[in-house]
């Protein structure tokens, strides 16, 4: 599969903020501008509908969507109008939610593992599977994404899914957590044989992106943050962290193609300018 590169962005309060920031990561030249969904945030179908007014060639998409927030059929509803708004460039990515907190703040049953995973499966299949008006625009509805680690997440993004994503490690701990890369290694494994003949795109998260000539100097700053528990070596070879020159960063890209599968990247907007340099490289 050809590489695409998604950006993960913050709406502001602003529409004028929200559409010049949606006109730059479309000229730096991202192939997927996507939203978060949190108690808090945004709605994400009309901060899309709104980017597609000012871009003609990117996708738009949710990065992600908890689905335990909303009904099936009802989703799929407000897809296909975003989807017939934005002229078929809508994607949804789907999450199960870990944040018992944010439920409760909805008035929403937070639920078992299970039960929410469930819920996700049930999602996925509405939005595969429009049956109610309006249609959406894209023949075969939106192309949805679900996100995951364990088993069960990854079995149903691997069986009705386009697109996969791999968390990086287990989630609903207080905080997240990110295995070495041959753990990873051993979950895009698990995705591929479960998908079979089906064609399915790998999505990688990543949370740093760090352009330096210093690569071990900067994953020591990294082994702080997000990445604690892990060595430099372990940090360097995941594909949350893409740390280098622009050049050492595109190698880096095109290795975790080969190792892992990942063709899909979505990167951070803290990181849009680094990032950029690298998909200069890429194309």
């Amino acid at each position: 599969m050809e590489f695409r590169f998604g950006i993960s962005m913050l709406v502001p309060p602003s529409k004028q903020e929200w559409q010049a920031k949606c006109r730059q990561a479309e000229q730096a030249g991202f192939d997927v501008i996507g939203v978060s969904d949190h108690v808090g945030l945004a709605s994400a179908f009309p901060s899309l509908v709104a980017a597609a007014e000012v871009t003609e060639r990117v996708r738009l998409g949710t990065y992600m969507l908890n689905a335990g927030f909303y009904n099936p059929t009802m989703l799929a509803r407000d897809v296909a109008t975003a989807d017939q708004l934005t002229g078929g460039r809508i994607e949804v990515g789907l999450g199960a939610g870990s944040l018992k907190v944010e439920f409760d703040m909805a008035g929403l049953d937070f639920g078992t593992p299970g039960e929410r995973v469930d819920h996700v499966r049930r999602t996925t299949e509405a939005l595969k599977n429009p049956h109610q008006y309006p249609q959406p625009a894209q023949d075969g509805g939106a192309a949805v994404m679900v996100a995951g680690w364990g088993d069960r997440m990854l079995a149903v993004g691997a069986e009705l899914a386009d697109v996969v994503a791999i968390t990086g490690g287990p989630t609903g701990g207080p905080q997240p957590t990110l295995s070495p890369a041959d753990v990873l290694e051993e979950r895009t494994t698990y995705v591929r044989k479960f998908a079979g003949e089906r064609q399915v795109e790998l999505n990688a998260m990543v949370p740093a992106v760090v352009i330096t000539e210093d690569r071990r100097t900067a994953a020591q700053e990294l082994s702080h943050q997000l990445f604690t528990g892990l060595t430099i070596e372990q940090i360097l070879e995941l594909p949350a962290a893409i740390v280098g020159t622009p050049r050492e960063c595109a190698e880096q890209i095109r290795a975790h193609r080969e190792r892992f599968g990942f063709t899909y990247f979505t990167v951070f907007e803290p990181s849009m300018a680094g990032f950029a340099k690298v998909i200069e490289h890429l194309r």
